[in-house]
């Protein structure tokens, strides 16, 4: 029997699965790291401590558990957080924290900049996607001018994922997928890095070496193998973004298949049929040649819900504090006895874009409950994901197939409000361990373990949840989209004060 690793790191847990050829898992580990916040609007990792220390732990607790000799695992497949952003020296060693992906909005004016000088329309057109807080070029531009000592020293940018590729293999790779993130740095067209929209970034043979995401980027090394447990000479994939890898997962491999990530944002990956380039959405190639993905996400949501229980219920028990919760919110009905919540507690993504929006609890009365405040929050979440649904299918992307997956996914208020708010049945899948396991599977297939199509018996379906109609959300969903029109000049004064 042959094995393949995989292990993901997310904004705050990482997570590993070993697997064997027919997908059955063997062994499981995690290990919990924090995200930091230094200032509003910013979003750091510690690449030693959270990335690579988080890798080496977790690696050698599942081959601990497992009991398997490391020359059993045939392939590693690593995803992580991104896009994000981080400057190394030529040992590899990292500069500063990683700057993480659209939750970090620290570059803001660097993106006005850019796209005022290059001009939107091209961008577009030629990087597939807007500048926006999810744009690597901008947060390199923002390390030139703000940091200007480490921005000297540099001689790699990565992303999370290639850092760890880098420590297993001493490679610097990217994949396509990630790579499109980094505006306007990435040639859709051309899939190349490219200098003529703005030379002034950084040069381009400071940016990884691009590849696919099953193709294999190297080997371990004997230093990776002495700190990992794994064997010197096993493969390494080039990896991905966890997400994507997320997606794979569960099997969105068609056109028209959409993985809805209910994890600490909502984040959305859609197979599309072709290239569809639009400012409230994002482009990629996705993760083998020739092939295409759409892409949305919230700012927040489970982060969301961990900031109500930590603020809101600290007098639950936290181990039973979201089961409790979502109780109290299931005896509120539908809308929530009239109050409306706006979830952009870290300004707003998709299909807004808007880094100064605000959270905001409206409609508040002294009859109101916690319950009606929690199930205020999880509709709120709702609604933003409908706003996205709805911008893919006002772009003839609507979705034939649409798989959930993530820690949300056993929260049933949260799925079925989803369900009933955007009107789209919901698959759920028998595995619902995450990126890990589509890193697995990525791994598998780049070995030629198994063909993409074996993903639908590795992980079948399991269980769907159907939408019903509730008047009352239409009507809410309206209320919605006002209430933020009508309050963001107010959210961005306090922003700027």
């Amino acid at each position: 029997m042959a094995f393949t690793l995989g292990i993901d790191i997310g904004t705050y847990q990482t997570k590993g699965v070993l697997v064997d050829e027919d997908g059955a898992i063997h062994a499981q580990a995690a290990r919990d790291h924090k995200m930091l916040v230094p200032q509003p609007g910013w979003a750091e990792h510690r690449p030693e401590e959270d990335w690579w220390g988080d890798f080496v732990y977790v690696c050698k607790a599942l081959m601990q558990s497992s009991g398997l000799d490391p020359r059993e695992i045939k392939a590693v497949a690593c995803s992580a957080i991104g896009p994000c952003m981080l400057p190394v020296d030529g040992d590899g060693a990292p500069l500063m924290n990683g700057v993480l992906y659209g939750v970090d909005g620290r570059a803001e004016a660097e993106v006005q900049e850019l796209t005022d000088r290059i001009g939107e329309a091209t961008i577009i057109a030629r990087c597939g996607n807007a500048l926006t807080s999810q744009s690597v070029g901008p947060k390199i531009l923002w390390l030139k001018r703000h940091r200007p000592e480490l921005y000297a020293r540099t001689a790699h940018i990565l992303t999370s994922t290639s850092f760890l590729v880098q420590r297993l293999t001493g490679e610097v790779v990217i994949d396509h997928y990630t790579a499109a993130n980094f505006s306007p740095l990435y040639d859709v067209a051309r899939q190349d890095w490219v200098d003529d929209l703005a030379d002034d970034i950084v040069a381009l043979n400071k940016l990884p070496r691009l590849l696919w995401s099953n193709e294999i980027a190297g080997t371990i090394t004997e230093k990776a193998a002495a700190e990992t447990g794994l064997a010197i000479g096993t493969p390494v994939t080039a990896g991905t973004i966890d997400a994507a890898a997320e997606a794979l997962s569960v099997g969105v491999d068609q056109p028209g298949d959409m993985m809805m990530m209910y994890g600490s944002t909502i984040f959305i990956i859609l197979r599309a049929q072709t290239q569809v380039s639009d400012p409230r959405i994002w482009y990629a190639p996705w993760l083998f040649a020739g092939e295409h993905a759409s892409m949305a996400g919230l700012a927040t949501s489970g982060t969301l819900t961990h900031w109500f229980r930590d603020q809101l219920a600290r007098d639950l028990d936290p181990a039973e504090a979201f089961a409790l919760l979502a109780q109290e919110a299931s005896t509120s009905p539908p809308g929530a006895n009239g109050l409306l919540m706006l979830p952009y507690f870290s300004g707003e993504r998709t299909p807004i874009h808007d880094t100064q929006a605000k959270g905001a609890i409206f409609g508040l009365n002294l009859t109101h409950t916690r319950g009606d405040m929690y199930r205020a929050l999880i509709e709120g979440i709702a609604y933003g994901t409908r706003h996205v649904t709805d911008t893919f299918t006002a772009l003839g992307q609507a979705p034939s197939r649409l798989l959930a997956v993530g820690g949300g996914t056993q929260n049933a208020l949260w799925l079925q409000a989803t369900s009933d708010i955007t009107g789209i049945d919901q698959v759920v899948c028998e595995k619902t361990v995450g990126a890990s396991y589509g890193d697995a599977f990525l791994a598998a297939h780049a070995v030629g373990l198994v063909e993409r199509s074996d993903i639908a018996e590795w992980n079948p379906a399991e269980r769907t949840i159907r939408a019903v109609p509730q008047p009352v959300y239409d009507k809410a969903f309206t209320l919605f989209r006002r209430l933020y029109e009508q309050t963001k000049d107010i959210a961005e004064e306090i922003g700027n004060e």
